[in-house]
């Protein structure tokens, strides 16, 4: 007898007949014939009491199938039969509509869910495929029935899901030192220890290159100006002892000789020992800046995850006060500034000045000339970002500014926000580790849902008891994608799990990852902050004190909620301030068909990435400065405050480091600027005229806008989906 029924996602349930007598019914009635009810329920009780205490719904539907054939009635089997087959394909018509769009090259928010790949390729084509084909199969056997019905219910979002079975995770710090010092081995190919800066250079690219084939986020080197530095000097060397055998001179007691700086001058009037050092500098500066400009070209144009991509890239740099990490610093800003190709500006990697008082921003700093370098490139090219390490939360108890290995002890920034410093199961810092996995909750409609209630405390009331509930199964998910990431095998990440991750180096090949990943954090991120405040209170917190104090009493109930979930569960948690970009429209759109457009809150193509003030909303950065601020220190998982500015920026740095100084006064994380820049996608042509329909250059109607997306740089908006482009077009400057 028939006792439980498997159904096709997967679930168990209770059997029951009257969906066979219901089923059996409509074939009926597509015969002349009609209905014969008796002959249903004789059907209907010969299945339930011969079938198997559990079978799934395939084998139901083929017993149906056996007993209408056998019945005199062998029409209806003929009609159950084709109404069957008519159900299947109606099951397979999305994914059939998905595909057709795919191969059609349509441009809509499946293909363009994210700016950063061109799925009009053949390898971004197979990479659609198999992530729409990957998702539905995550959320029928991966995902326990509450994430399951969270997801349905539109409450919560799994990113990167159509990696979940590959238990990948999501970013990491790359440890490049380790790599450059002994080399590594990952896959096929094999790299040798660097001796010069070139192959440094080339070195570092390939790392994240090989490490982005591995993961499925971004790749980030926490202190690049540190880790290159070595290799300045000994290719200063290399030259010297070039010189060494063309004037068969001794030039060894200049090997360590102390410099202040790398600074390329004539040699007109230098004579002697003196000439040849000089010259010896000019050449390792020249192969410094070479150097830098190949690694922004590779970054740039070596594709990754099947040549579709290329790699999501961050590094960091700013605080190595030697002379060659000056050299470093000062040749890859030059490189940036003057742009890649016929002068465009590099979409990656994402740059990141790491600003620290005594170091690398007050005008006494040693670094300090290079800051202000950095704020030139920035106001033309928009990178660098900036990384306050002066940030209370940013602080490290071990940092010294003597220590040759303070990097060690600095947090680093990745992607458009991405921040790991804090470890309850290792050593505090940001090397060797990343997220392991985030979900974001979309606190928009836990707000519409309570907005009913009329009395006001007690809508608030609800809304943080319905918060709660999604919290805790927000980390009982993340808890579940660990489980499940942790049974992967250390040979099944090459490079990621024999030198990137901290104690990687210590697993075999057939390891378990599981001893080394904890280290890493599971983020709960939230989205639309300021619909939410207009759902519970009428007003965002850009324009309401009575709002910005729920604000900030909504996130650091997540926050107080995730250091408990750190305790409970034993890992890593953090508040993520979401950089939604697919997931700004996606939460939207469903929403606002199941509740209708309410002004303020989804009357727009998007919500509101994060903690942001919306991008509509008219104030000066001092003002978005004061209501952002307090969110940095609640979300630790990563967050960023950005500026959008008038005009063209090339030629005033000074409004950059206006924005740096908001971020020292208020306590921020990490900050960045957007300002107008316009792009000839024929030529390369760039310039910051307001409205150019026209290149100056090549005389080219093709003009785009080059634009942060969610902090990182897009070179068309042709790939932004709907919901960020009409976010951008709402973007209003600050003044």
């Amino acid at each position: 007898m028939i006792q439980t029924v498997v159904k096709r996602d997967g679930r168990i349930v209770g059997y029951n007949e009257e969906k066979i007598k219901a089923a059996i019914r409509k074939a009926m009635f597509q015969t002349e014939a009609g209905e014969d009810e008796s002959l249903i329920q004789r059907i209907a009780d010969r299945i339930g009491n011969r079938g198997r205490s559990q079978m799934s719904v395939e084998d139901i539907q083929d017993l149906v199938e056996l007993e209408l054939m056998k019945s005199p009635r062998k029409e209806v089997a003929r009609c159950y039969i084709n109404y069957r087959h008519q159900r299947s394909v109606a099951r397979k018509a999305k994914t059939r509509d998905i595909f057709l769009e795919i191969i059609n090259a349509k441009n809509n928010d499946i293909t363009r869910e994210n700016a950063n790949m061109n799925a009009d390729t053949p390898a971004g084509m197979m990479m659609k495929f198999a992530s729409e084909t990957t998702k539905p199969f995550v959320d029928d056997y991966i995902l326990s029935e509450p994430v399951r019905e969270a997801v349905r219910g539109n409450y919560l979002h799994i990113h990167d899901k159509d990696y979940y079975p590959t238990k990948s995770l999501t970013c990491v710090q790359h440890p490049l030192d380790r790599i450059l010092e002994h080399g590594f081995v990952a896959g096929h190919g094999e790299s040798r220890p660097a001796k010069r800066i070139e192959t440094a250079s080339v070195i570092a690219c390939i790392s994240m290159e090989t490490a982005q084939n591995e993961m499925h986020g971004g790749q980030a080197i926490p202190a690049f100006d540190f880790y290159l530095a070595p290799f300045v000097r000994r290719t200063f060397i290399e030259e010297l002892k070039v010189l060494e055998s063309v004037t068969n001179q001794d030039l060894s007691d200049m090997y360590d000789r102390e410099l202040d700086d790398y600074i390329t001058r004539p040699l007109d009037f230098l004579q002697g020992r003196e000439r040849l050092l000089q010259h010896a500098i000019n050449r390792t500066t020249s192969r410094v800046h070479q150097a830098m400009e190949a690694f922004i070209h590779n970054m740039n144009t070596i594709h990754s995850r099947g040549g579709n991509q290329v790699v999501f890239s961050s590094i960091n740099y700013g605080t190595d006060t030697s002379a060659e990490g000056r050299c470093i610093i000062r040749e890859l800003l030059t490189c940036t500034y003057e742009g890649v190709g016929n002068g465009a500006t590099a979409i990656f990697p994402i740059q990141i000045w790491k600003k620290k008082r005594g170091v690398s921003y007050l005008p006494e700093d040693r670094n300090y000339d290079l800051y202000q370098f950095a704020c030139k490139v920035t106001a033309r090219r928009f990178f660098p970002n900036f990384v306050n390490l002066d940030a209370t939360y940013n602080y490290h108890e071990l940092w010294r500014p003597d220590d040759p290995k303070r990097y060690l002890n600095e947090v680093a920034t990745m992607g458009c926000r991405t921040r790991v410093f804090e470890n309850r199961f290792g050593p505090k810092t940001s090397i060797g580790r990343g997220n392991i996995s985030f979900s974001t909750i979309n606190i928009v409609r836990l707000a519409i849902e309570c907005m009913d209630i009329a009395n006001k405390q007690e809508r608030i009331d609800k809304f943080f008891a319905r918060l709660d509930e999604m919290l805790t199964i927000t980390a009982r998910q993340l808890v579940e994608r660990f489980e499940f990431q942790r049974t992967a095998l250390a040979k099944q990440f090459p490079l990621l799990m024999s030198q990137l991750w901290n104690g990687s180096e210590k697993l075999g090949p057939n390891d378990t990852i599981e001893s080394v990943i904890n280290q890493g954090t599971l983020g709960i991120g939230f989205i639309g902050l300021a619909e939410c405040l207009i759902a519970l209170v009428g007003k965002h917190h850009g324009e309401s004190e009575e709002a910005q104090q729920l604000g900030l009493r909504i996130v650091t109930y997540m926050r107080d909620r995730v250091v408990e979930f750190s305790e409970h569960y034993q890992h890593n948690f953090s508040v993520l301030a979401t950089p939604a970009e697919g997931l700004s429209g996606k939460f939207t759109k469903r929403d606002r068909k199941d509740f209708g457009e309410i002004p303020g809150v989804t009357d727009k193509k998007y919500y509101t990435n994060s903690n942001h003030v919306p991008v509509y909303y008219h104030c000066s950065p001092k003002h978005k400065a004061e209501v952002e601020a307090p969110y940095h220190d609640l979300t630790r998982g990563g967050h960023i405050f950005y500026v959008e500015i008038d005009g063209d920026a090339t030629h005033n740095p000074e409004a950059i480091s206006a924005v740096v100084d908001l971020m020292d006064r208020y306590n921020m994380g990490y900050c960045s600027v957007n300002h107008n820049r316009n792009r000839c996608m024929d030529c390369g042509y760039e310039d910051a005229t307001d409205g150019l329909k026209e290149c100056p250059k090549c005389g080219s109607h093709h003009i785009d806008r080059l634009q942060r997306i969610t902090g990182y740089l897009v070179g068309t908006t042709e790939r932004w989906n709907s919901g960020k482009l009409a976010e951008l077009n709402d973007r209003v400057v600050h003044k």
